[in-house]
């Protein structure tokens, strides 16, 4: 693929200091056609989230250069952002604050939302900017916590993709304001509440700030999606093979990234080793455990409406579609039964693995060298390990991809010096330990596990148990006792088959967790970038226990233990003596001992 120009704004591309929102042009009322592609509506900020689009922009246009971007185009997708002035009087002049401060359910907030009226000074704008797109836009959150350095708020609110393809100008103008209400609502959602409690923020100083942005990708059909997206991390704290923590990690998964985001399969590996063999037993194990199906926005028949759920637009669909799209080619392996091998690319009728082989293995893209420059230079520009968001859309004929580049945001990654010794993770004292931890760090006191009972546990019921747990979680948050949790699967993947669906805001309370594997719940370790960040940022200690691995929980001693309150399928123990919990993020090794000194 030739080299090509590498799009950037290079005016306008300061921050001006601490007031960014000033240094960001007027919408004109045009958004693909207007002079600037990144604008603001209102004269309030414009919340953590757009501050770093605002920042990537300057810092690709100062640090990057064409020859770093060779066959792609790389830039920030066009946006405009709703500043914070245009939230405050959303709330005051409908009367909001009393019911969405108060202890209300997400449904009564998200319905009086949707009746209130947006500011007559905003309608305007948004109407002028939906007479003219027909493309579908992601309506994303910027509050000003966003991207906060010690708490980044990742995942905590909600972002709806809308399709905007209806012909008429009042539909696509209900949905855009349907979309904008929802996002405001998401501030005061329960899980968001839970988590501005746990990083003792105060959520009557929050504001919310709203992006409007294009969607990367192309339309195939009833269905509009990006080639592949991904997320990149400058540090990985998870070992494997020859790749050290400094070597970083990136994960990719065949369309929209909510894949990524929220813990789905997708394909993990080491940007200084991408070609090295999957860390799995055989092909036939690989297939089993890499990209089912992808999200895509839903460019068909419309849905049933429901303006307060987050995938109201969107697809979930199997890879059969993604083949008759003609997008599987480039990032799919064939599976050979009887010599048990996948070959890279679409080779006959076999089964597909979506482990992104031609790119990684072949380089039919040069996909691995530009996200290695884009790491390096956030890094660099922020003076600290980073995490970069980017969407993928393929050119056609001699035309060069288009990276779209989503999101740019510190990385805590703690430095404290800690040594778990092979002789630690063994013996009677020992609760669980694991030679796959994340973290870094000693924890004391805890003295409350709560647990998902083996005995118990099935996949259909992991929907029922993440709200059981979310329960237990608000009641130990209130007692301000921090808790052990352990359960099965991934937690807080948006798959129920891959683990139990909880969102950070029901788990918010623990400050150790476990995540235990089956032999028909055999998952890869959690990777979804808002689990990771949450995780890192609150110095959570992670461990993976898996069933055919060197260690295992003692779950004879945890039934052993107090009970104090307990369900069906989720039991709370309290013990006599606290626990101590070890995580080496040099080694990966980390371990929970049984009220011994550490």
């Amino acid at each position: 693929m030739p080299a090509a120009r590498l799009v950037l704004i290079r005016k306008a591309a300061g921050l001006g200091g601490s007031r960014p929102a000033e240094e960001v042009p007027r919408f004109d009322r045009r958004f693909f056609d207007g002079r600037e592609r990144f604008t603001r509506i209102g004269g309030g900020a414009i919340g953590g989230k757009a501050a770093g689009l605002w920042r990537s922009r300057r810092v690709l246009a100062e640090r990057f250069q064409d020859a770093d971007a060779s066959g792609f185009i790389v830039e920030v997708p066009t946006l405009t952002v709703i500043a914070t002035d245009l939230f405050e009087a959303f709330m005051d002049r409908n009367g909001l604050w009393d019911l969405a401060l108060a202890e209300e359910s997400d449904d009564r907030i998200a319905d009086a939302f949707q009746k209130a009226s947006l500011p007559a000074e905003l309608l305007g704008d948004l109407r002028a900017l939906i007479e003219k797109v027909h493309q579908p836009l992601a309506v994303r959150s910027s509050s000003r916590l966003e991207d906060d350095r010690a708490r980044p708020f990742a995942g905590v609110y909600e972002t709806k993709m809308i399709p905007n393809n209806q012909a008429e100008v009042d539909a696509r103008f209900r949905g855009l304001t349907e979309a904008v209400k929802f996002v405001y609502a998401s501030m005061f959602f329960r899980s968001a509440k839970n988590y501005i409690r746990a990083a003792r923020r105060s959520l009557r100083r929050e504001r919310m700030a709203v992006i409007i942005q294009e969607v990367v990708g192309r339309r195939h059909g009833e269905r509009f999606y990006p080639d592949f997206s991904g997320v990149a991390r400058s540090f990985g704290y998870y070992r494997s093979g020859n790749a050290l923590p400094e070597d970083g990690v990136a994960i990719l998964a065949l369309g929209l990234g909510k894949t990524v985001v929220d813990g789905g399969l997708a394909w993990s590996y080491c940007p200084a080793y991408p070609a090295a063999s999957a860390p799995f037993a055989s092909a036939r194990a690989q297939l089993k455990r890499t990209q089912l199906d992808f999200w895509a926005v839903n460019m068909g028949k419309p849905p049933a409406h429901d303006p307060m759920r987050e995938t109201e637009y969107l697809l979930r669909c199997p890879l059969s579609e993604a083949e008759a799209d003609g997008t599987l080619a480039c990032v799919a392996s064939t599976y050979d039964a009887q010599s048990d091998r996948l070959t890279p690319g679409l080779h006959g009728p076999g089964p597909r693995a979506v482990n992104f082989a031609p790119i990684l293995v072949y380089d039919a893209l040069p996909l691995n060298d530009l996200v290695r420059r884009l790491l390096a230079v956030a890094a660099e520009a922020l003076g600290q390990k980073v995490e970069i968001e980017f969407a993928v859309t393929l050119g056609e004929g001699a035309a060069p991809a288009r990276l779209g580049f989503l999101q740019m945001r510190p990385l805590a990654v703690a430095d404290e010096f800690v040594d778990v010794a092979g002789s630690e993770m063994r013996g009677p004292g020992v609760l669980l330990a694991s030679d796959s931890a994340m973290g870094n760090g000693v924890a004391k006191g805890i003295r409350d596990v709560v647990y998902v009972r083996p005995d118990r546990f099935e996949a259909r019921l992991t929907g029922r148990i993440g709200a059981e747990l979310a329960r237990f979680n608000a009641g130990l948050m209130a007692a301000k006792r921090p808790y052990l949790l352990i359960g099965f699967g991934r937690w807080g993947s948006s798959d129920p088959g891959l683990g139990i669906p909880v969102d950070w805001g029901g788990i918010c309370g623990a400050r150790a967790i476990a995540e235990a594997t089956l032999p028909d719940m055999n998952v890869d370790l959690s990777q979804g970038s808002h689990f990771f960040h949450n995780i890192s940022s609150f110095g959570v200690g992670y461990f993976c226990v898996r069933h055919d691995g060197g260690f295992a929980v003692d779950w004879a001693w945890l039934e052993r233990q107090r009970v104090v309150a307990q369900t069906e399928l989720v039991r709370h123990v309290r013990l006599g003596s606290p626990l101590v919990v070890k995580v080496d993020g040099r080694t990966g090794r980390g371990v929970v001992r049984k009220g011994v000194r550490a």
